[in-house]
């Protein structure tokens, strides 16, 4: 099996993973801030595992700063998932995924606001598209704004949460000399302490089914698919990156279907190809880092060692921009 097949791989398995997430935090009967504690909790102890079998806590390039920046990503990576958990209760996995999927459009955005990137007239053009096909695939009407109902809440709640993911992702960018999976081991970490006052210890009870929801949550949805990531992420180009990450949404959608019973409707999926066409376009238009040749000599390494893209011709230690994964996302 080549590199680029085993990096496709790899990455639909976690793509495949993501959007399973849903099932397993509507399962675990939880309130969303439980459900993101007892994911950080495991997740950090299944990513801590891995990072000490390979060895990467010794000189693991964190200085004052980026620890700073990797613990600042790590509040907004969590109350991104809060804010998303809290929609799929008011809205549905389908619906809050695909609204939640405008994520790119806010890294440009937010990019171009706070950092000065540059914002091309394409890219007003693509981000006008997506949101477009936001408003469809939202299915919100004019009555929902006086109505009270919580599907409206729970659409915006979906809209911060990917506001937040890219307030993460633009903070994690700045991260370099550090691999991902340690940005992404401080992020969980950072969530146990921040969580711990909004967790509600007293509404877990038992230790049936439920607590294996929570277990998967953080050891295959956090621990498993972001080392899955990050290998892949090495191995392939940016295109088809971009291309199998929208397995995540699909896969979302098909399980909450099958699962609950949940479809969008006709003139919300009219939504969806707007939103992927824009999404792809905006991603696809960012300027590939060219990979450097290796000439100096290396030590043995494996597909978790490489860094993710942005990052692939550096050392294998440099960050990744997308430290904080579209899936995790989730």
């Amino acid at each position: 099996m080549t590199s680029q097949s085993k990096g496709t791989a790899q990455l639909t398995a976690a793509m495949v993973l993501s959007g399973t997430l849903g099932i397993f935090v509507v399962e675990s009967g939880a309130s969303p801030f439980n459900v993101v504690f007892f994911r950080v909790l495991f997740g950090a102890l299944a990513l801590g595992a891995y990072v000490v079998a390979r060895g990467w806590l010794r000189g693991h390039g964190f200085t004052p700063r980026t620890l700073g920046l990797a613990v600042l990503g790590g509040v907004f990576i969590v109350f991104n998932w809060v804010f998303l958990f809290q929609s799929y209760e008011n809205t549905s996995i389908s619906v809050a995924t695909v609204v939640y999927h405008t994520q790119p459009f806010y890294v440009v955005l937010l990019g171009a606001l706070l950092f000065r990137e540059r914002l091309t007239a394409a890219k007003v053009g693509w981000v006008a598209v997506a949101f477009a096909g936001l408003i469809l695939v939202s299915g919100v009407t004019p009555g929902d704004f006086s109505s009270g109902d919580g599907y409206l809440t729970g659409v915006g709640q979906a809209l911060l949460a990917a506001l937040l993911y890219g307030l993460s992702t633009l903070v994690t960018k700045r991260i370099t000399g550090v691999r991902p999976h340690l940005i992404a081991l401080v992020q969980v970490l950072v969530g146990i302490p921040l969580l711990l006052p909004f967790a509600s210890f007293g509404a877990m009870g038992g230790t049936g089914a439920d607590w294996g929801w929570l277990v998967g949550l953080g050891v295959i949805h956090t621990g498993l698919m972001y080392v899955l990531m990050y290998a892949a992420y090495a191995q392939l180009p940016t295109s088809k990156i971009a291309v199998l990450a929208f397995a995540y949404p699909a896969v979302a959608m098909v399980m909450d279907w099958a699962v609950y019973g949940h479809h969008i409707g006709l003139v919300q999926a009219l939504g969806v190809p707007l939103i992927v066409l824009a999404s792809l376009k905006v991603t696809l238009a960012r300027k590939a880092v060219p990979a450097t040749p290796r000439t100096a000599p290396v030590t043995a390494r494996t597909p978790g060692d490489a860094p993710a893209p942005g990052t692939a011709g550096r050392a294998a230690e440099a960050a990744s921009p997308t430290a904080t994964p579209v899936g995790s996302t989730g």
